[in-house]
């Protein structure tokens, strides 16, 4: 059977209608009605797409007559297991071949379920916290039959985003925001006289960020009908034992106590005995008895919000029923879930901090599809070489909020586990601690992802910097990151921290270089010193060099040159190394200078630069508004020099996700991009 054959018949299966427009066309079937606006196609891969969807009908049969939550309201609820069933499969289908995140949307499939049925979304508002759990959330709100770009350029976004859906309340790539947001959307609602229900969902951790607290703290104090789910999946809980205290969970989300307990305070309230204050009081008390005749309290039950649970996140009735009975209370509500994270995979369960984004799997045998060979990760090298230095040097310790295994302090972990410290989910309280650490004698290394280091802002000004600790932030994942997109993407920590007194700003030009670096920042006295080095492989397959000291704010020149200066800073400038080739062939002798500090800047080079070269060009992966490019004009300026600087860096825009090299290509970061730049020369 040819092409057209194949199409008519699954044009029939889908009851839709292919028009073709010739044999020979390359793209002779318009199936456009399939894709969504910026959904990037070809003959082929729309071919695989039609299907694909056509399988998904027979694997999936439910799932696939869901197009919005409304066609999961008009299920039956007898229907919901099978739903939550398919949706399981569906994401461990599609992530085996499209990596993403994992775990975590697998522990919320039930919650996304539950919530789509008993909320009418999306004039009622969910806020997701984090944003990895939900895959579910966006399959069942019309991107399912996107989902196979999830991640890719132009494709559906990985974390939640109002930009992508009218479902996606709240942009969602950190954590601990979704109280806060939550409350704002909640009051906002009720001041424009909005019937509305407002759903925050903070799980994976995110409770041990300080932003959740201050929610909480607000939450008591400011007249709302906001609902927090608790999605815990990884902390300890205590179980719900004995027939009272299932009785108690039963009696609080029944409608009968409820209706009871609505009519006695609108009695209060009418005769003047219940205002807000007094009804703050009540539900204290209420609290607080409850604690005295079951032998336990509860943090949340002292917040002056009605709590619920701990119940199993997995019972999608129960949490349908709960769901319904406290949907319309009034004021601040807390429910409790407990969830298991990798929940249907059973590698992901045993082990849901591997399979929290474990890239591409085998989904018959679950082995996962590992590249082998080739040069390290950065950030392995950095683990590796800190446990070398902490074998040396007793006073060195190691800070990370959340991410042992994702910045391989993990290593320091396993080597010296009295020596090493994971905050939880709190950047702002890692600084601070830190901090506290180097005043009391210690030297923290204190690794924190690059876009993460942003909400510790003015911990780092105020009690690393004022104070001139010794103390070494180390940040990873630094500039362009790729498919988790802008939440993700390094581009801020150089112009964010340049302006900051009292620090040592530095990026490694290689691996090797990374570990000189590291052991020049553990010297005595060295102060408050900054290492940023991206996500992924560098450039060294032996990269165990001897520790050599690195000369604070001095420069290298790699490269002779006498018609254009070529000023990098980091990994980036040694993929540009063949750059400098290419121009050479194309007639322009190029010299190069790996800046190694942004501050403080090389002097003696810049001074160099500038009384020798007419055509400058900086280069960095960081946002091209406020680092080396800014610096490095600002110096020329203040010196009198007068050459032309072209900077090239991340743009003045939040870059969307793909792969690094598609970003670099659109930020105009790729090879063929600088080179144009540094060939300007012969224009000039």
């Amino acid at each position: 059977m040819n092409l057209i054959g194949y199409c008519r018949i699954i044009a029939k299966i889908l009851q839709s209608q292919i028009v073709c427009h010739g044999y020979e066309s390359a793209v002779f079937c318009d199936i456009s009605f399939l894709f969504k606006e910026n959904d990037i196609f070809s003959h082929d891969n729309s071919c695989k797409r039609l299907f694909f969807i056509m399988e998904n009908k027979e694997k999936y049969p439910l799932l696939s007559t869901i197009d919005s939550p409304d066609d999961l309201r008009a299920l039956p609820e007898s229907k919901l297991p099978q739903v939550c069933k398919e949706l399981r499969g569906f994401i461990i289908d599609s992530l085996a071949n499209n990596p993403g995140h994992f775990a975590s949307s697998l522990g919320s499939v039930e919650l996304t379920v539950a919530l789509h049925y008993v909320f009418s979304t999306p004039n009622d508002k969910l806020v997701w916290d984090v944003g990895h759990q939900a895959y579910g959330h966006k399959i069942l709100t019309g991107r399912r039959d996107r989902f196979h770009t999830n991640r890719k350029l132009g494709g559906v976004k990985p974390f939640p985003s109002p930009d992508e859906s009218e479902y996606d309340s709240f942009v969602a790539g950190h954590a601990s925001n979704s109280i806060s947001a939550a409350l704002g959307l909640s009051v906002a609602a009720n001041l424009e006289g909005r019937s509305e229900h407002v759903v925050a969902v903070i799980g994976d951790g995110s409770m041990s960020g300080g932003l959740a607290y201050e929610g909480l703290n607000n939450l008591s104090s400011t007249s709302n009908n906001l609902l927090v789910i608790l999605n815990d999946n990884n902390m300890s809980i205590d179980k719900s034992v004995g027939g009272m205290s299932q009785l108690l969970i039963s009696m609080h989300s029944s409608r009968f106590y409820n209706k009871f307990r609505y009519m006695v305070a609108k009695c209060l309230k009418k005769v003047g005995l219940l205002n807000e204050k007094r009804a703050n009081a009540v539900i204290r008390f209420n609290n607080g008895l409850k604690a005295m005749l079951f032998r336990q309290n509860n943090f949340f039950e002292g917040m002056s919000a009605r709590y619920f649970g701990p119940i199993n996140g997995h019972d999608i009735n129960e949490l349908v029923r709960m769901l319904k009975s406290i949907k319309d209370m009034t004021g601040p509500r807390m429910l409790h879930i407990h969830t298991t994270k990798g929940k249907g995979w059973e590698p992901a369960e045993k082990d849901a901090t591997v399979w929290h984004q474990p890239g591409i799997f085998d989904v018959e045998t679950g082995e996962r599809i590992v590249a082998d060979g080739g040069s390290p990760r950065f950030q392995d090298v950095f683990g590796e070489t800190l446990v070398e230095l902490a074998k040396e040097n007793s006073r060195i310790v190691g800070v990370t909020p959340a991410m042992p295994t994702g910045c391989s302090m993990n290593k320091l972990m396993e080597a010296f586990p009295k020596r090493f410290f994971d905050v939880g989910i709190a950047e702002g309280h890692a600084v601070t601690f830190s901090a506290g650490l180097a005043k009391g004698g210690a030297l923290p290394f204190c690794n924190i992802y690059s876009s993460f280091m942003q909400r510790a802002y003015d911990n780092f000004i105020h009690d690393v910097a004022l104070q001139r600790l010794d103390m070494v932030l180390c940040l990873d994942r630094a500039g362009i990151v790729g498919e988790d997109g802008p939440t993700h993407h390094g581009a801020f920590d150089l112009a964010y921290l340049r302006p900051i007194p009292n620090i040592t700003i530095s990026s490694p030009y290689d691996e090797c270089e990374l570990r000189c670096l590291m052991y020049t920042a553990s010297r005595p006295g060295m102060g408050t010193f900054v290492i940023r080095y991206p996500r992924g492989k560098g450039s060294l397959i032996d990269w165990r060099c001897p520790l050599e000291i690195v000369e604070v704010g001095k420069g290298r020149k790699i490269t002779d040159g006498k018609d254009v200066a070529f000023l990098t800073i980091g990994p980036l400038g040694k993929v540009m190394e063949s750059v400098v080739a290419r121009a050479a062939e194309k007639g322009v002798s190029v010299a190069h200078y790996d800046m190694r500090f942004l501050k403080p800047l090389d002097a003696g080079i810049l001074h160099e630069v500038g009384r020798n070269f007419k055509y400058v060009v900086t280069l960095e992966d960081g946002s091209v508004k406020g680092g080396l490019g800014s610096a490095v004009i600002e110096f020329m300026a203040e010196n009198g020099y007068m050459p032309k600087v072209e900077t090239i860096g991340i743009p003045d825009m939040f870059v969307e996700h793909g792969t690094p090299a598609e970003l670099y290509g659109i930020c105009g970061m790729d090879e063929d991009s600088v080179l144009r730049k540094i060939l300007k020369y012969k224009e000039q």
